[in-house]
């Protein structure tokens, strides 16, 4: 999957419509240009998006055909494929042709948002009781996946649940539509131009007809939501009809989520992370999947788990990373490779935390993490991107100016933090950007 792009639970609201006043506002010649100048706008608005429909079509004719023909798609395929499709302007992450990509000052992906709010009751609730009862309903089925896979049938519920609410939420677009418009103009059209071309190797191929190609906003198809790459490399026909179907069957969901994980190496017999409670002689800025030691280590310097129990015995030996999603200022945990796996799955720390979270409940009865989420996350990406620009500058690895705050940028800031004589937070605030010149 992509970064934080698969989520149907947390839909990108469309842009809300230009509204103009019937009659000038109040306040003389200023606002009287400020009036007119939003008329003329709302009056050009329609012929700039007839532009970029005309532009949208000479680029699939000029550019996306000749790949897609060289792929082996013929002539017949790609006109169905984008028969009466134009680019859709509501889609978020888009840059207009001729402009240059700006980070977007708003967040639009709930993975990358407010921590607390992501694992709401409300959100969790409908997983967890909704991955139990369907236990034993497709018992059977996660048997035979578990062992063929490896993955824990309670791991594969929570995707499926989170994904899709297992099978139950609309996929409203046309995958085409999407694709072909992020293809043509979002922020990383090169990775979207392969996924409209493995479109229409999936419908040139007869792996789904035309009607099927239903996706997320982001382009994700079926029950899993895979990209359509994902799709070609991972899915499974699971239930022996000859079609890897994960828009209608339950086995062939099923086995494609951890036929997804087994590729990218999920370790049977490792669990996904624990709970844990961090001292503050342990720096926050330790965190990392690059910055690893033995769990028994990590144990040896404090950090012990929340339960009480000590670690199992098989994981003290092993590797483990420390994993502080908020900094100080929410629960912390220390994960096993695993979780970078299920990160594979959608590039967030929150979205894989929420899956072993789910999981473990699924398995174990519902309960909450012990440490609780503080006020955080709010911040406006854009003034996260500025934040991780000063950082930058001055010769720190926060990943990228994303606006994202991923463990580079948490432990970058309590790198910083710590060597200017603050008390290491690990994560982005407003008194930081003040702060930081």
């Amino acid at each position: 999957m992509i970064e934080g792009e698969n989520d149907l639970m947390n839909r990108v609201p469309s842009r809300p419509p230009l509204s103009c006043r019937t009659s000038p506002p109040q306040g003389g010649r200023a606002a009287l240009r400020v009036f007119l100048a939003a008329a003329l706008f709302a009056l050009a608005s329609p012929v700039q998006a007839a532009s970029v429909s005309d532009q949208f079509r000479a680029w699939l004719d000029a550019d996306l055909w000749p790949a897609a023909k060289a792929q082996g798609v013929s002539r017949k395929t790609f006109d169905a494929a984008f028969a009466g499709v134009s680019p859709n302007l509501k889609l978020p992450d888009l840059v207009m042709p001729g402009e240059k990509p700006k980070p977007p000052k708003k967040q639009h992906q709930a993975e990358f948002g407010s921590p607390g709010n992501y694992f709401a009751e409300k959100t969790l609730q409908p997983v967890t009781s909704g991955g139990r009862a369907r236990v034993g309903r497709v018992s059977q089925t996660l048997s035979a996946v578990e062992k063929r896979y490896g993955v824990p049938g309670e791991i594969v519920l929570a995707i499926w649940g989170r994904e899709s609410g297992f099978g139950a939420a609309k996929i409203p677009y046309d995958a085409f539509e999407v694709l072909g418009t992020k293809a043509f103009m979002a922020t990383r059209k090169d990775m979207f131009r392969k996924e409209v071309l493995a479109a229409l190797t999936i419908l040139q191929k007869g792996f789904a007809t035309r009607a099927m190609m239903k996706t997320s906003w982001a382009g994700a198809m079926g029950q899993p939501q895979f990209l359509p790459t994902s799709f070609l490399n991972h899915a499974v026909d699971a239930d022996g009809d000859g079609i890897r179907d994960i828009w209608t069957s339950t086995p062939d969901t099923l086995a494609s989520i951890a036929n997804y994980l087994k590729h990218y190496g999920w370790v049977s017999g490792r669990d996904w992370g624990f709970e844990v409670s961090v001292p503050d002689s342990v720096s926050c800025a330790l965190e990392g999947p690059d910055r690893g030691k033995r769990i028994s280590e990590w144990a040896s310097m404090g950090i012990t788990r929340v339960s009480g129990k000590p670690f199992p015995a098989h994981e003290a030996k092993a590797e483990g990373y420390l994993l502080m999603p908020a900094g100080r200022a929410g629960p912390a945990f220390i994960v096993t490779p695993n979780f970078y796996v299920l990160k594979e799955y959608n590039e967030s720390d929150l979205y894989a935390l929420f899956v072993g979270h789910a999981a473990d409940r699924i398995a174990g009865g519902d309960r909450t993490f012990s440490g609780s989420w503080g006020k955080v996350g709010g911040m406006l990406r854009s003034d996260i991107a500025k934040l991780q620009e000063r950082l930058e500058a001055k010769g720190y690895d926060v990943g990228g100016a994303d606006g994202l705050p991923g463990y580079k940028t948490r432990r970058s800031i309590g790198e910083w933090q710590a060597k200017n004589g603050q008390a290491p937070t690990c994560f982005p605030s407003q008194a930081l950007v003040r702060s930081l010149p």
